[in-house]
């Protein structure tokens, strides 16, 4: 070999070193902790020395549902389902586009963490057919394209400074997984990737209403806090995780003992003084050792009440999640679940939620 081709391959070989340094690195920029009930971003406390109408603010995390960030349809006899009405077609990289030029708009009002599901949610706003959502196949491999655009993603977030609430497993789509061999092994590929890829503003929800009405029994209530130790053992303790429940669901304790947060949901909570209740029940469950309450799915509204459940939240001092899905007869642009989904902040809802947020947070 000649002493030009040595020579060549030895700066490839840097030039490769390097770039590897680099990307190694470029996932690091963003950091979530928690401290007793309050969480941290890159050491410091979310909405520092921030109180409304004598509410603590800061510590908290306020977020919002938008699960179907890296939607598709694998099913070719409903993908028909979600097509833009101005192009008559669906487009997953369309979606996925469209959602992070929306995240700095987000975050501008004060949002500092959203939830986003590799197995989706339901994307009529509630109720499950015969469409394919999963990062998974069905021996819980990762799906490169699915991968591809949560990469997108995750990166926009680290770069902003947010927060990825990031949901393995759903309900409507886990009956794709074979078995439960396959659960454990889509929890340990998509662990091992978060990982070795060196995210650190991720909170794990492994599975949305661990209560609902899953086909593999790994993810249900009385067993769903083996895959929480699993994927904390997994990291070493680096990842926070938890699960979720039902709308009005009092944690158990099986799960607060091993969760790092809690997450709890307000759907079908219709009055606010129901939603102080939650978080005081949650409070009295053995096994609480004063994590933080997070809720991360709540469709009421209300802003400009005199009571509202995102306001009785705040006043338990528990973080508050917004959830909207497009309503029967409602337009393109409503709600940010019903795929195709428009994440931009355009219609009533979206902006009387952003327009509350950023008078909490004061941003």
């Amino acid at each position: 070999m000649t002493i030009t081709k040595v020579l060549i391959k030895t700066l490839v070989l840097i030039i490769s070193l390097s770039c590897l340094s680099l990307y190694s690195q470029s996932h690091q920029k963003t950091n979530i902790s928690i401290q007793e009930n309050q969480f941290y971003i890159n050491g410091e406390l979310t909405y520092k020395g921030r109180f409304w109408k004598d509410n603590k603010i800061e510590g908290l995390l306020m977020n919002s549902r938008m699960v179907q960030g890296i939607f598709d349809d694998l099913n070719p006899d409903t993908v028909g389902n979600f097509d833009y009405p101005d192009t008559q077609k669906w487009d997953a990289d369309r979606n996925t586009n469209e959602f992070v030029a929306a995240m700095e708009d987000w975050y501008q009002h004060g949002l500092l963490a959203f939830s986003l599901n590799l197995q989706g949610g339901s994307p009529l706003g509630y109720g499950n057919k015969n469409w394919v959502n999963s990062t998974f196949d069905g021996k819980g491999n990762l799906r490169p394209a699915y991968i591809k655009r949560l990469v997108r993603i995750l990166d926009k977030a680290d770069e902003l400074g947010m927060v990825v609430i990031l949901g393995y497993f759903y309900f409507g789509q886990d009956q794709y997984l074979e078995n439960e061999q396959a659960v454990l092994n889509a929890s340990d590929n998509i662990t091992h990737w978060i990982l070795e890829q060196g995210y650190q503003n991720i909170l794990i929800e492994i599975n949305n209403e661990c209560n609902g009405p899953y086909d593999h029994t790994i993810l249900t209530q009385p067993r769903v806090h083996e895959l929480i130790q699993r994927v904390k053992k997994m990291s070493n303790e680096k990842l926070l995780v938890t699960t979720s429940y039902g709308g009005g669901v009092i944690p158990q304790e099986n799960v607060l003992q091993v969760s790092d947060y809690i997450l709890i949901h307000g759907n079908g909570v219709h009055e606010p003084s129901g939603i102080t209740e939650m978080v005081r029940r949650t409070k009295n469950v053995k096994g609480f050792a004063n994590q933080p309450i997070l809720f991360n799915e709540d469709d009421h509204f209300d802003f400009d009440a005199e009571n509202y459940n995102f306001k009785a939240a705040i006043e338990s001092y528990a973080s508050w999640g917004y959830f909207d899905y497009r309503m029967n007869g409602e337009k393109f642009e409503d709600g940010f679940q019903s795929v195709p989904v428009d994440w931009s902040i355009n219609s009533s809802r979206k902006k009387a939620f952003f327009k509350k947020l950023k008078e909490i947070t004061g941003y």
